[in-house]
């Protein structure tokens, strides 16, 4: 269990957040257009698991925008925008913005993602959604980079989770 922050109100994650060196577990969710997304399909792949609340709040959305530009220049590197929308959603906002470098991935059929990743919020406003993170995984699936970000309305460190893919 972590503590983490929503507009400085203490919430707590449910789980073990992954560290750098451990082996990720495997996952299993779903993609815009209900397909399964697993850890087997990116094996021999960097993975960068870009997890958030929801698509529907701006710093969420702009996380996506991110990754979709500054991944697109990295070869053998895949993005996993995973959260608990509706894939539905998802494909509406990919769609309207013109993402198309990153996999939205949601893992509404899995509450054990959120639990094994240690990105379940237990409490607060935002409860049962997933905390902000990103976490990227080698070729391997070992981890090589985690940030479970402290404060959930601020945008993640992607300068440091993309150096270790440069």
């Amino acid at each position: 269990m972590n503590t983490i922050y929503f507009k400085g109100t203490p919430c707590h994650t449910y789980g073990q957040f992954p560290q750098v060196g451990e082996k990720a577990h495997c996952f299993h969710l779903v993609s815009k257009d209900l397909q399964d997304v697993t850890c087997h399909q990116y094996k021999g792949r960097r993975v960068i698991l870009n997890i958030f609340p929801s698509l529907d709040t701006p710093v969420c959305a702009m996380s996506v925008r991110r990754f979709n530009q500054e991944a697109a220049s990295i070869p053998d590197v895949s993005v996993l925008c995973v959260s608990a929308d509706l894939p539905f959603a998802a494909q509406r906002f990919c769609s309207a913005e013109g993402i198309n470098n990153v996999t939205v991935a949601s893992a509404f059929r899995s509450p054990l993602f959120a639990q094994k990743y240690g990105v379940l919020m237990v409490d607060g406003p935002l409860a049962g959604l997933l905390a902000r993170a990103v976490i990227v995984l080698d070729s391997d699936l070992h981890v090589i980079y985690a940030q479970l970000v402290n404060e959930v309305t601020t945008e993640p460190d992607y300068d440091a989770a993309l150096s270790v893919l440069k």
